[in-house]
C-alpha cells in the first residue's frame, strides 16, 4: 500500500516539470496542471494524472506545490475567484515554491491563513536551476510551521538534496532573494571577466584553468563558461526571470543602496529589451559584446 502523500504540482514549466518527474519516479501519486495546455503530457505515460484545472489537480491532494512565474499568476491560482483555496482538503499542505518576493509572500500567507486556518502554508522557493532540479539536486529554502507540515517532508526529500528550514513563513522568500542576488552578481562577474580575458588574448578555457582547483572554481562558473564557449544559451534560468528576481531583491532592500545589483539590473533590462530575455542568463556575455 502506498502511504506516500498525494501531490499536486501546479505549474509544469522547467522547474515544476522536474519536480513532478522526480515524484513520479519515486512512486508518489502525482496530479499535474499547467496554465498553458501541452505541458506535462510526456509525464502521463509515466503515471502522472494531467488535470484540466488547478482545482481538479489540488482538490484531493495532501501536498500542493505551486510553481508559477510570478506573484500575479500565483495569487490568481491560489486565492483568485477560480483559485484552489476553497477546494483544498482539510489539513492540506500548500507549498508556494515560486520566486514571488517578500511582500507578495507575506500577503499570500495572511490571505491563506485567514480563509483556511486548517491549511498549512509553506513558503519554499529553491536554490538551483533546471538541470539540478531534474537531478533532484536543488536545495529547498523553507519557511513555515514545520511541525504541522510533516506531509511535505518526503516530497521535498524526493525533489531536492536537502531542505533548510529558516523560520516562519516568508523566511524562504527572503533567503531566496539573497541567494539570487549573489547568483546575479556572480553571472555578471563571469561575463565581464571572460570579456576581459578575451580582450587580453585568453579563452574561456584559459580562464577556467586559472581557477580550477582553487577556492574560486565554483561548478556554476564552469557551467556558464561552457555555455559562453559554445555560444549556446539554452535556458537553465531565463534572463527575463532573473531580471524579475533582481528587481524583487531591490524592492526588498528598501533604502539600502545596493549599487552593484542596481547597475546589473539596468544592464539586464537592456539585454531583455534587446530580445535576449528567453535565453539563459549567461547570454549577458553576448550582450556585452554588442556594446563595444
Amino acid at each position: 500500500m502506498n502511504t506516500l502523500p498525494v501531490v499536486a504540482v501546479l505549474g509544469l514549466g522547467a522547474m515544476g516539470h522536474a519536480f513532478a518527474a522526480n515524484l513520479v519516479k519515486k512512486n508518489f501519486t502525482v496530479r499535474g496542471w499547467n496554465r498553458t495546455p501541452g505541458r506535462g503530457e510526456d509525464l502521463e505515460a509515466a503515471g502522472m494524472t494531467l488535470c484540466d484545472s488547478a482545482r481538479e489537480a489540488a482538490g484531493n491532494a495532501d501536498v500542493v506545490i505551486v510553481m508559477l512565474t510570478d506573484a500575479v499568476a500565483t495569487e490568481a491560482v491560489i486565492t483568485g475567484g477560480d483559485g484552489i483555496l476553497a477546494a483544498l482538503k482539510a489539513g492540506a499542505v500548500l507549498a508556494q515554491m515560486g520566486t514571488i518576493g517578500v511582500e507578495s509572500t507575506d500577503q499570500l500567507y495572511r490571505a491563506v491563513t485567514a480563509a483556511r486556518p486548517d491549511v498549512v502554508f509553506i513558503d519554499a522557493p529553491v536554490s538551483g536551476t533546471k538541470a539540478p532540479a531534474e537531478n533532484a539536486q536543488i536545495t529547498v529554502l523553507a519557511g513555515g510551521d514545520r511541525a504541522r507540515a510533516a506531509a511535505v517532508e518526503p516530497v521535498f526529500a524526493a525533489i531536492a538534496r536537502g531542505t533548510q528550514w529558516l523560520g516562519a513563513a516568508g523566511a524562504g522568500a527572503r533567503m531566496k532573494l539573497v541567494v539570487n542576488a549573489w547568483l546575479i552578481a556572480m553571472m555578471q562577474g563571469v561575463a565581464e571577466s571572460v570579456d576581459l580575458a578575451q580582450a587580453l588574448g585568453f579563452s574561456p578555457d584559459n580562464f577556467w584553468d586559472a581557477l580550477e582547483g582553487g577556492p574560486l572554481a565554483a561548478p556554476y562558473v564552469k557551467n556558464k563558461l561552457a555555455m559562453i564557449k559554445a555560444d549556446d544559451y539554452t535556458p537553465q534560468m531565463q534572463l527575463s526571470l532573473a531580471l524579475k528576481d533582481a528587481n524583487l531583491a531591490l524592492d526588498a532592500a528598501g533604502n539600502r543602496a545596493m549599487p552593484g545589483l542596481r547597475t546589473i539590473a539596468g544592464v539586464w533590462r537592456q539585454a531583455v529589451d534587446a530580445g535576449l530575455g528567453a535565453q539563459d542568463i549567461a547570454v549577458v556575455y553576448r550582450y556585452l559584446g554588442t556594446k563595444k
